[in-house]
């Protein structure tokens, strides 16, 4: 239970509700639900919580307004539920959260914008803002115009993509099961709740595996796959019952409600691990002595007054070497502007940025969240 201890220090929030709990079991929204997890989530709020709220329920919804009572096959019926549904979906959130003076995003995902480096950056970029200004983002996968190729399978890995992609500390997945057992417990009456255990514990899999819900394309198996997920960018998850009463504020006090599943890595070195594995580099910034230095004795961010000539050729959100005056290999990260732009920008100060291009993307050439020591 130790390591419960560490939850109400998470400053940043991924929250996941499935389908199941937004529509009350396929009965259309559960606009009473809704507004008690929105009043939960204030409260986060109101304790210093930075909050992104990944939310299922839109074919659900759709299939409940169209008269549809069981999940269609085909995918433009599936997109077209998805279309009718959205609207409610969005509508509910913004009316419960305005009662708490907050503003909520919407932004629609698909795998390709988490995939694509540079549309990466972009997503990246537009969920931290909203968090810098005070708006809940109301995160769904692009369920109108995503096919199967390019589908995330199920909100629960679109919650740990997210918690991949902004750093947050704890994804939380609100279920309509306690959380994971030993076994199924509607069959195995000596089925146990698992309370912790590592995130890529090998008998997890095991323990999760059965079939998905009516209403929903996951089920508990697709949740320990997401806590894997979670954790190679250092977050831990919480697989818990949307039903608890007050359960996210309890969550916060540190109760032992649920599964939490905890990375074996620190986030730091779990991201930075990620960057060095899973990228090729597509440029080469040659850097200037003092870049060197900051770089490596003080881990700030690469400026762009630091870069003396700019090699290859790549484009925004790309993995780039930087290499010191020898050619040494100090670090690599993914750049925040094209070759073209860098060039440009290059030796000059980062106030200078938008009179030499005529916008500012970042400050920062590469930012020190996306940029590894080698």
């Amino acid at each position: 239970m130790e390591r419960r201890t560490k939850v109400p220090g998470f400053q940043r929030w991924v929250v996941k509700i499935g389908s199941a709990l937004l529509t009350n079991d396929g009965k259309g929204l559960d606009l009473a639900a809704i507004g008690e997890w929105v009043d939960q989530m204030a409260r986060l709020r109101g304790h210093g919580i930075e909050l992104l709220l990944v939310s299922s329920g839109s074919v659900a919804a759709g299939m409940t307004r169209l008269g549809w009572v069981d999940r269609p096959g085909s995918m433009h019926e599936l997109q077209a539920a998805a279309a009718v549904g959205q609207m409610g979906l969005v509508q509910t959130y913004e009316s419960h959260f305005k009662r708490h003076d907050t503003l909520t995003a919407q932004v629609l995902l698909t795998h390709d914008d988490l995939s694509d480096r540079r549309r990466y950056l972009n997503a990246r970029s537009t969920l931290t803002t909203l968090l810098r200004l005070g708006v809940v983002p109301v995160i769904n996968e692009n369920d109108t115009v995503v096919t199967d190729e390019i589908r995330f399978g199920d909100n629960d890995t679109l919650g740990a993509l997210v918690a991949n992609l902004v750093e947050a500390d704890l994804l939380v997945i609100l279920t309509d099961q306690k959380g994971l057992f030993t076994a199924n417990p509607s069959t195995d009456p000596d089925a146990v709740l698992i309370s912790e255990s590592a995130a890529n514990n090998p008998e997890l899999p095991a323990m999760a595996a059965g079939g998905m819900g009516r209403l929903g394309r996951g089920g508990m198996s697709t949740k320990v796959k997401a806590a894997v997920l979670a954790a190679r960018s250092g977050a831990h998850t919480l697989i818990v019952g949307g039903r608890e009463p007050d359960v996210l504020p309890r969550l916060l006090a540190g109760e032992p409600l649920g599964t939490l599943l905890w990375p074996e890595q620190g986030r730091w070195v779990a991201r930075k691990q990620w960057l060095a594995g899973h990228l090729q580099t597509r440029g080469v910034l040659h850097l200037d002595a003092g870049a060197v230095r900051v770089l490596r004795e003080s881990g700030k961010s690469l400026l762009s007054v630091g870069v003396t000539r700019v090699e290859g050729r790549f484009v925004r959100g790309e993995m780039v070497r930087c290499v010191d005056e020898q050619g040494n290999d100090v670090a690599r990260g993914l750049v925040n502007y094209g070759a073209d732009e860098a060039a440009r920008i290059a030796g000059r100060p980062s106030r200078e940025i938008e009179s030499i291009l005529g916008y500012v993307d970042e400050p920062e050439l590469v930012n020190r969240d996306n940029l590894v020591l080698v």
